[in-house]
């Protein structure tokens, strides 16, 4: 290792930062032009994105974008204790920095360090505009794909600045050539700079790294467990056969290919239902669960499929559960799988292999620190409470934030607090899902074990860049021999190597096409790929009032981007108000059938509508209508025709958000534009009759709609009757059934448990 010297610059604190010439080098090409940078973790993105951000700080603010808040507290508290700016002028901003603040706070800032969605409802809603950001600083840049909020960011900025400047940092922006094309035309990158653990100035700060891998044997109780497992997946495959779905010569299937498959059934029913295709994608349903029930039989051992067969179980009773899980619990051989595992002996040949590395490490050097890491975090629970027992291990469970069935997450201040703890000593071995593979400032460690290998080399590349940073590190990969490990094993490896290649050449087709060159062979290069850029439409007067809580929709910036004026406002009835007379309600599929199935008031909603608009309409946008949920499809078509009937309101079916906003941009065109109607700040819901508040207590009623209400109304003349009916007067009334007399008791007559 060569001596410590420090950067010396009067924007940076002294002894603070240390001197490393690739680093000086990557950030003088980056002030240059917009600049991708691809360093392994521990080799300093952020101090590149320092050196490139006090080089551009005297003319404007500059905005470093980052995807999570630990991640964002970390860098404004790093740029707090470098640079020699006052404090106050590096302002932090998350989803809890409150939105009335935030104007305020970006004027007088030099330096926002915030998430990215952050700036984005900012930039929707006109609180702020980036003219004056001298550069934005992208961290874990290859995420800007898709709808994500980097690409819409980086869209407004070339377009409202002059002279823009990007600098995109990861460690890992993957090996598919398509993928790093769309990260570098979203951010408008002109140049990459890569540097790999084998460069020549880069290898002076590189310690060693071993990288080895540990076959395990699949226990033999294990594999008599997987055989009638076997025997449901076979006899699956052989119905989807039978159906036509698949080759009858086909035996398995990937992980790929059977979400392909499901794709290709979705998008048969969009144009007719067909109950063979209903069938089949029930089938799959079944298939998806049994292979990964077999898989983590085989990698995870018995504790883990102990707890997936024990959610499977809970699913098959829920009330709102799969058809899939329930016949597949009530499969003969599937209820001889949980009866043979119920006697199994939760001997996990993995788990102790961990024991042994840990254990060895702690013992020979007791100020070490260990990650475990783990795909699953049922299994990061049971290495958790199995290394427990292990003197001198402390260890603790590093989760991510969503809790489910008997599996609370961590918050993001409980997982700064476990890494503060984790440097502190109180813990000395982190046994982590992939929560603790991107960003998050984890001290350097000196061992990291798999618990198995991982498909994707961008997160097998972070997880390995977990040590090897301060010291000589080593990382152990535990493989189930004959399973899936394998198989991932050596398709991540093949990626890394991949990806390596790809960013090395990458810069050549960049400058090619900068200079014009074309290549011989008739190649695309990256700059033939068409740039995301916003189009330079104007607005031609056309607004559209859009609900704050529509802003997670890609929608509004849809609506942006051809032109419309978007205004946000908090609307109490409709997403978005076109018109004085025109209001729409936008639900996807997901969205209206979870209404259907947890007791929210669509009814309620679709009401205030139509009272408040005289134009009121539904949007109901995606596919699988009739198949995402375990619905009946009469009963979603009754709902359907009660909205469409009842309250008078029309439905019109979109395909994705593109579909939706193109046609709130006709309408807007047809209002304001053609008809010249006046536009509105409608959205307060009017004042009810007597006869329509009475219809509307009625009709708030589990499995009650406005049809049913009048009905009830008709027959007994008052809400205060209608309570007190018994069961059987309920079922004297036309279209209340025994079912609905039933649900409208319960609610009636239960004792409140507030």
């Amino acid at each position: 290792m060569t001596d410590v010297q420090y950067i010396n610059h009067p924007l940076i604190k002294p002894d603070t930062v240390e001197q490393r010439l690739y680093q000086l080098s990557i950030a003088g090409e980056a002030v240059k032009k917009s600049t991708l940078v691809v360093l392994p973790t521990g080799l300093g993105k952020t101090i590149v994105a320092l050196f490139v951000m006090v080089s551009n700080l005297s003319k404007g603010k500059v905005l470093l974008l980052s995807p999570t808040k630990p991640l964002v507290e970390q860098h404004a508290a790093f740029l707090k204790s470098a640079l020699t700016i006052m404090p106050e002028t590096i302002v932090l901003f998350t989803g809890t920095t409150p939105p009335g603040k935030r104007a305020s706070m970006w004027e007088t800032a030099q330096v926002v360090v915030s998430t990215p969605q952050v700036i984005e409802n900012d930039l929707l809603g006109k609180k702020i505009d980036l003219e004056n950001v001298s550069c934005i600083i992208f961290d874990e840049a290859h995420r800007a794909t898709g709808d994500y909020s980097y690409v819409y960011i980086a869209e407004k900025y070339m377009q409202q600045n002059k002279e823009p400047l990007v600098l995109g940092i990861t460690a890992s922006p993957g090996s598919d050539p398509a993928k790093i094309q769309e990260v570098c035309a979203n951010l408008h990158i002109a140049a990459v700079e890569i540097r790999s653990d084998s460069d020549p100035d880069v290898r002076p700060y590189i310690f060693d790294k071993d990288v080895e891998w540990i076959y395990v044997p699949i226990p033999v109780e294990i594999k008599s467990l997987k055989q009638p497992m076997d025997k449901v997946l076979a006899d699956r495959m052989n119905k989807l056969r039978e159906l036509g779905f698949i080759s009858p010569y086909q035996t398995k299937l990937s992980k790929r290919e059977m979400l392909d498959l499901q794709a290709r059934m979705q998008s048969r029913l969009g144009s007719a239902p067909d109950q063979k295709v209903y069938q089949g994608i029930s089938v799959l349903a079944e298939i998806f669960k049994i292979s990964h029930a077999i898989e983590i039989a085989e990698t995870q051992g018995v504790s883990a499929l102990s707890r997936y067969f024990e959610r499977l179980e809970n699913e098959a009773r829920s009330k709102s559960g799969s058809k899939a899980a329930k016949r597949l619990m009530e499969d003969m051989n599937m209820r001889q799988a949980v009866h043979h595992l119920a006697g199994c002996n939760d001997n996990n040949p993995k788990l102790n292999v961990v024991k042994q590395l840990v254990q060895k490490q702690i013992s020979e050097n007791p100020q070490s620190r260990v990650i475990v890491f783990t795909n699953y975090r049922d299994m990061a629970e049971h290495v958790t409470e199995s290394l427990k027992d292990v003197e001198g291990i402390k260890p603790v469970r590093f989760v991510g934030q969503a809790s489910r069935y008997r599996d609370t997450g961590l918050t993001q201040k409980q997982q700064v607090g476990i890494i503060q703890k984790f440097r502190e000593g109180e813990y000395n071995t982190l046994v982590a899902t992939s929560v603790a593979e991107e960003g998050l400032d984890i001290p350097a460690t000196d061992l990291v074990v798999f618990f198995e290998p991982i498909p994707s080399e961008i997160r097998s590349i972070q997880r390995k860049g977990r040590t090897g940073r301060k010291h000589a590190g080593r990382v152990v990969i535990l493989m189930a021999k004959g399973s899936k490990d394998e198989a991932y094993h050596w398709t991540s490896n093949r990626k890394e190597r991949s990806m390596i290649r790809t960013m090395k050449n990458l810069n050549n087709e960049l400058e090619d096409n900068t200079n014009g060159g074309q290549q011989g062979d008739g190649q695309k290069k990256l700059l033939d790929f068409p740039l995301h850029k916003m189009p330079e439409q104007k607005s031609g007067g056309l607004k559209v009032l859009v609900d704050q809580r529509e802003i997670r929709s890609p929608v509004a910036k849809i609506l942006e981007r051809l032109g419309i004026d978007v205004e946000l406002r908090t609307l109490e009835v409709a997403d978005y108000v076109v018109s004085d007379r025109l209001g729409i309600e936008r639900k996807t599929v997901e969205d209206f059938l979870s209404t259907l199935m947890d007791g929210r008031d669509l009814f309620g909603q679709i009401s205030d509508l139509a009272r408040t608009f005289e134009r009121p309409l539904l949007i109901i946008e995606g596919e699988g209508l009739y198949t995402a949920r375990q619905i009946n499809p009469n009963s979603i078509r009754g709902v359907l025709s009660s909205i469409a009937i009842d309250f008078k309101v029309p439905i019109i079916f979109s395909t994705d958000e593109e579909d939706t906003a193109a046609l709130i941009n006709i309408m807007a065109k047809r209002e304001q534009n053609d008809e010249k109607r006046e536009f509105s700040t409608h959205g307060k819901k009017t004042s009810m009759t007597l006869k329509e508040q009475q219809e509307y207590v009625i009709s708030s009623l589990p499995e009650i709609g406005p049809a049913v209400a009048r009905n009830l109304l008709k027959h007994f003349g008052s809400v205060e009757k209608i309570m007190a009916a018994s069961r059987e007067e309920l079922m004297e009334v036309g279209l209340v059934g025994p079912k609905t007399a039933d649900r409208i008791k319960e609610v009636v007559s239960c004792e409140y448990k507030g």
